[in-house]
């Protein structure tokens, strides 16, 4: 579904992607893991076609995402959904607004069909019936829970989530994983997950890759994630103070 070959993306200078390749099939849920600042939501950017890469080509379904003109982007835009870290709702729209806004932009759909599928989402995520509520009425789960249903609601082929668990608390954390595990199962989608919660990427994982100064180091089942001898991947993976992580960091200083 997702084929990245030989990504470069600079910013004033600064490599952030290096040469990044991996393959995510079909029905997969692939979660990408590494430290904040290191490239992941840039990835993600790429993959949707918010970027464009200095050099490389990332093909979506058989797309070469740069390539295309815009409205063929947006018709393969229709196929991924992305949940933002923050949620990213909209303020100022109430939660019904909010989860049917790709419907209400690209589909010529009644209220009736929007009302019904808005309303298939919430159900989705847990949350029937609080279409009228506004975003500030609503907890940091929540939130979370109405950005997952936003995007599921224009049935896409990809998800994308971009640290889906951050800035909630360890239950609500667990509930979403249980959230993205299940939504996973009944929808058949490919998810894109990239995350430094390593409890969170054993949870919902098939695979894990770890981006690590712009390129993968590492691809694995959780399992094999787990038992790395690649001692970047085990300071990280284990969260240890001393290690080639820190080391690099301190020769940089």
């Amino acid at each position: 579904m997702i084929e990245i070959k030989e990504l470069f993306k600079s910013f004033n200078g600064r490599k952030v992607l290096d040469g990044l390749s991996l393959n995510i099939n079909t029905g997969q849920t692939y979660v990408v893991i590494g430290r904040s600042g290191c490239g992941k939501s840039v990835l993600l950017k790429h993959i949707v076609g918010l970027l464009k890469p200095d050099k490389g080509r990332v093909i979506v379904d058989g797309k070469d995402v740069s390539t295309l003109i815009q409205k063929e982007l947006s018709a393969l835009r229709m196929k991924i959904s992305m949940v933002f870290q923050g949620g990213a709702l909209f303020d100022s729209m109430d939660v019904t607004e909010n989860v049917g806004f790709g419907l209400i932009e690209h589909y010529d759909i009644s209220r009736r069909e929007l009302d019904e599928r808005v309303e298939e989402s919430l159900c989705h995520v847990g949350l029937c019936g609080i279409g009228s509520l506004m975003p500030s009425e609503l907890s940091g789960g929540m939130k979370k829970r109405v950005a997952l249903a936003r995007a599921i609601c224009i049935k896409p082929q990809i998800i994308l989530y971009d640290e889906p668990t951050t800035g909630v608390d360890p239950i609500t954390a667990d509930s979403i994983n249980e959230l993205i595990k299940s939504l996973h199962d009944k929808l058949k989608v490919t998810s894109v997950v990239v995350t430094h919660d390593m409890k969170s990427a054993y949870r919902v994982a098939d695979r894990i890759a770890m981006m690590y100064q712009g390129k993968i180091i590492a691809e694995g089942t959780p399992e094999e994630i787990q038992n790395t001898a690649h001692p970047v991947v085990h300071q990280f993976i284990n969260g240890l103070e001393k290690g080639p992580i820190t080391e690099t960091l301190e020769r940089f200083r």
